[in-house]
């Protein structure tokens, strides 16, 4: 009897000590908004009230320009995905991105409604408040299924439409990052908010690239600490919690305007044979395929996609 209570004694302390551990090792506070600033909002990064929200934006380049380039990153990232791109770009055009709400520096929505159809809402109010009346909009993953669901529903606003590794179609993946599946998962996605491994963020970043040497020291600390924005993790688990069970994608045949339909041959979270379906359902576009790319193909191959994408706006 005294045997069988030590044990159980012991697997008492251990039940005890273990979540200390994984709290000492593993548990992150979040990082002040200011101390995030300093880092990753230096010039020309500004900020504008939308909703209620501080938004984080970059407005660049030759503003004299009559059509901008709105570009919208996807899900656990920032406007700092657009970063090569936008170096090259803004000597000839006006590039505009934001931190979406939920990620990067703009922090999370009031309300916690993270559906397409708010960010929409959002996205055409922050481009009034930019006094865009028409542009060129595009956007990787869910920023690509916000851009077609934003032209669908803005037609006159939009002149052309990108679409990198674009969201939208009922699809299964053939890999998922590990964040998005501990965010999926019951009482791991509520531990997620505050104990949230270094580790993790690395691994779902190099989920998404083909060439994981790539994946640097700083890029995987950028995601990382951004994640880390209050509001940020929590923004994250609400965004991936909502069950796709749109049939909006059946309106895209509707889209009339040029779009470009780039993708990584070997993106495994959303696989090209999506584009093969928005090739066949858009009217009016032009597909390219990278080689050797995974799902952010300007973050992975800037130079290459970026030519692509220079090539398709020049068309007449």
């Amino acid at each position: 009897m005294k045997k069988i209570l030590r044990f159980l004694k012991i697997i008492g302390s251990v039940i005890l000590i273990v979540p200390i551990i994984i709290s000492v090792l593993f548990g992150y506070r979040d990082i002040p908004i200011n101390d995030l600033k300093e880092k990753y909002a230096q010039k020309p990064s500004s900020f504008t009230s939308i909703k209620g929200i501080d938004v984080h934006f970059r407005d660049e380049g030759k503003n004299i320009d009559k059509i901008p380039i709105v570009l919208i990153h996807g899900t656990g990232s920032s406007l700092h995905t657009f970063d090569d791109w936008a170096k090259k770009l803004k000597d000839k055009y006006r590039i505009i991105r934001m931190d979406l709400p939920g990620y990067g520096l703009s922090g999370s929505f009031p309300e916690g409604n993270y559906t397409i159809d708010n960010y929409i809402n959002f996205i055409k109010m922050f481009l009034d408040e930019l006094g865009v009346e028409k542009c060129i909009i595009g956007g990787n993953s869910l920023g690509g299924n916000i851009a077609w669901r934003f032209t669908l529903e803005n037609d006159k606003m939009v002149e052309k439409l990108l679409l990198i590794d674009a969201s939208g179609y009922p699809m299964k993946s053939k890999s998922t990052p590990l964040a998005f599946k501990i965010a999926e998962t019951p009482i791991l996605k509520n531990i997620f908010t505050f104990i949230t491994p270094k580790f993790v963020a690395r691994s779902s970043v190099e989920n998404v690239y083909f060439d994981k040497n790539k994946v640097t020291d700083e890029l995987a600390n950028r995601y990382f600490e951004l994640t880390l924005r209050k509001g940020n993790r929590q923004a994250f688990i609400d965004r991936l919690s909502i069950k796709n069970s749109s049939d909006c994608y059946k309106k895209i045949p509707n889209i009339k305007q040029p779009t470009l339909i780039l993708w990584g041959d070997e993106d495994l979270l959303i696989p090209l044979e999506n584009a093969k379906r928005f090739q066949q359902d858009l009217p009016n576009n032009t597909l390219v395929v990278l080689k050797n790319t995974g799902h952010v193909p300007m973050e992975e191959n800037p130079i290459i996609s970026l030519e692509a994408f220079e090539q398709f706006i020049n068309q007449e």
